[in-house]
């Protein structure tokens, strides 16, 4: 059977290889109902959503230049390197350029920072999706205090909104502050231990060993899009929604910061970094197109972000309406107030307005009146201009795009609880093929180095995972999502990617490529990633480094600086995680321990025997029955040094010591035949 590539969601896919039945590996499809700009499509692939809500269309450009500069040149040389090597992160490195060895580590270290709270997330949309089976939603309505024979609005939830409140209150429980821990969030403890217990029993048993569930889940995140689509359209505002969406605003291309967001995108998009790309694909066949693996997968992720940011705008636009009607009923009544106590004229009004019937259309130009003949005390009547384009500007950051506006705009649907489990099971659903990745990507190189039981090593991975996450369930848990978010995996991504590109295309070697790839891997590849690393530490530098706390008494968030320990653990999660780079160089550098390049791993081993489908006969059993691996043929071809666009003059690798020659030669070094 040839190998083949399965496209999933959310940028899963699925390899299929007479080794292995179905292996499911995420690249963090950005999946744009997962939104565009930080968190809700379970955090990372809500991102693009949320960016794309701020800077609207000069978001969409700058993604697409970036997917084709460094996304889809990078993703096909993870691709092609676990696909030739056949190994995972760290042995592939550690066998590329072993003094470069810390690239695979530092790719665990993100991978395990960036699973401890992205889990946290799929334990939110569990709890909210089991919160979803009531008829009203649970967050359809502000609580109601009673004092006496009285009845108040929660004071709190007045103040913010039914869904806001429910949110901050009655899922996070949250503090004021980072500083107030508040104790563990009994309900978001439980939702994550479900969380863990989902993923580990994921990864042990493997969902993708059976084939209905391996298309169920790959088919039923475009089902729901469909339909979210569908209804969307139908919405009142939806229009002005999506019109907003494809606005361009060229002065927005000019800021830095979109290029960069739009960067860190396509890193969580695709995958890049992870190791997870790696590991899946070193189980493919050698002789498996990965090129048009590569190609068709970054073109369905482009694809599927456009189609989901649709049936976001849609949706937002729609809430928008709502709320600009609201906004024109709630000025309307301040106005007849006026008039009923002689502050303003009746003669101000247009003849033809009507108050029971009034438009945004009417209230604009009403407004437009008094506003000119009240220029001086305008202001003191304390009136909204109620824009459409301004609500539609304000950018839903973050979790909110989930867990504020989405729920927000469900509670509006005909059938909302339908609706809001459809929702909510999708997020599962794509958090957990994620996490399936994320999660392949550290115990994969650890089963290469060891001989440890995968079930114990999953299960061990889960409950140390576990303990660790509990930091994010306290009270003020939500804080430190955002600081792991912020800090724990864009600049240590960017510098795992551009060593990896520099690793392959300068030092190590491969055959001459398409000319695309040569001039994208040796050139332009990493000197847009040298720019957006130069950017992101600038901007670390230069901006605040703070959250959003949520203030009780004012029923809204306010941005809060990080206290020096707050600052110091930040900035330690950039550290820890880029500390294996500079510490495996220095000690293989001055040999004090083996670089490890001329060993196969265990895995490594048992994949060769298992696919025997890439040896001769004669050659296979010379292989495995072989007395000493020295004796058996290389697995492999020999390595080939780098050949230029003219595939004439040769470039040989002359950086390195003669230490490192020898741990090349002592095997057949595959060459990545990219």
């Amino acid at each position: 059977m040839e190998s083949q590539i399965w496209f999933v969601p959310h940028l899963k896919y699925v390899f299929k290889t007479e080794d292995k039945n179905t292996t499911f590996c995420p690249c963090f499809l950005l999946s744009s109902l997962q939104s565009v700009n930080s968190t809700t499509f379970i955090l990372k692939e809500l991102r693009c959503c949320s960016h794309a809500k701020e800077h609207q269309g000069a978001y969409l450009v700058p993604y697409f230049i970036l997917l084709l500069l460094i996304g889809i040149p990078l993703f096909f040389l993870e691709l092609a390197v676990g696909q030739r090597i056949r190994r995972g992160s760290i042995g592939v490195w550690n066998y590329v350029c072993p003094q470069l060895g810390g690239i695979g580590v530092s790719s665990l270290m993100v991978c395990g920072f960036v699973g401890l709270y992205y889990n946290v997330i799929i334990g939110w949309s569990i709890f909210y999706f089991f919160q979803s089976f009531q008829y009203p939603l649970p967050w359809a309505e502000c609580p109601i205090q009673r004092n006496g024979s009285q009845a108040i609005v929660e004071p709190e939830c007045e103040k913010s909104s039914a869904t806001t409140y429910f949110w901050y209150r009655q899922t996070l429980n949250i503090t004021s502050s980072i500083d107030d821990t508040g104790g563990l969030n009994w309900k978001m403890t439980l939702s994550l231990l479900v969380a863990w217990i989902l993923v580990c029993l994921a990864v042990i048993k493997g969902i993708q060993s059976s084939g209905k569930v391996m298309y169920f889940s790959s088919l039923f995140p475009y089902v729901v899009l469909f339909c979210f689509l569908v209804r969307g359209l139908m919405l009142k505002g939806a229009v002005d929604g999506i019109a907003h969406m494809f606005t361009p605003k060229l002065e927005k291309m000019l800021e830095p910061q979109v290029w960069r967001e739009a960067a860190t995108q396509v890193f969580f998009a695709l995958g890049l970094g992870f190791g997870g790309v790696i590991a899946f694909s070193s189980y493919n066949k050698r002789d498996n197109n990965c090129h048009f693996d590569a190609t068709l997968v970054s073109v369905i992720n482009f694809v599927t972000s456009i189609l989901a940011t649709l049936v976001v705008f849609a949706v937002l636009g729609f809430k928008a309406n709502i709320m600009n009607e609201k906004c024109v009923v709630e000025n309307a009544e301040k106005i007849l107030g006026f008039l009923n106590t002689g502050v303003l004229s009746k003669e101000l009004i247009p003849p033809h307005i009507n108050f029971s019937h009034l438009s945004a259309q009417d209230y604009a130009e009403m407004y437009g009146v008094i506003k000119t003949v009240k220029e001086d005390s305008f202001d003191q009547l304390g009136l909204d201009a109620c824009v459409l384009e301004d609500e539609l500007n304000k950018a839903v950051q973050g979790t909110g795009l989930a867990f504020i506006a989405f729920t927000e705009a469900m509670t509006h649907f005909p059938g909302s609880p339908f609706w809001s489990v459809m929702f909510f099971f999708m997020l599962i659903n794509l958090g957990l093929g994620s996490m399936i990745g994320t999660m392949t990507g550290i115990t994969t190189p650890i089963l290469d180095a060891f001989k440890i039981r995968k079930e114990i090593l999953c299960v061990a991975c889960c409950i140390i995972a576990f303990l660790l996450g509990l930091l994010f369930v306290q009270r003020s848990g939500n804080y430190f999502v955002t600081m792991f978010d912020d800090y724990s995996a864009g600049l240590p991504l960017t510098v795992v990617v551009i060593l990896e590109n520099i690793s392959v295309a300068w030092i190590y070697g491969t055959k001459r490529p398409y000319t695309f790839y040569y001039y994208m891997w040796r050139f332009v590849s990493p000197a847009v990633l040298v720019v957006l690393i130069f950017s992101t530490v600038i901007e670390m530098a230069t901006s605040p480094a703070g959250y959003n706390a949520w203030v009780e008494a004012e029923g809204a968030e306010r941005f809060h600086s990080y206290p020096p320990w707050a600052l110091a653990m930040a900035y330690s999660l950039i550290v820890l995680a880029m500390l294996p780079l500079p510490l495996v160089f220095i000690v293989r550098h001055f040999n004090l321990i083996s670089d490890g390049s001329n060993k196969l791993s265990v895995s490594y081993r048992k994949g060769m025997m298992k696919d025997i489908s890439n040896l001769e006969e004669q050659d296979e059993q010379r292989f495995i029955l072989s007395k000493k691996l020295s004796e058996a043929p290389s697995p492999m071809p020999a390595h080939r040094a780098y050949l230029g666009p003219g595939g004439t003059q040769e470039m040989t690798n002359t950086n390195y010591g003669t230490s490192t020659k020898t741990g090349y030669q002592n095997i057949g070094s595959p060459e990545s035949e990219l």
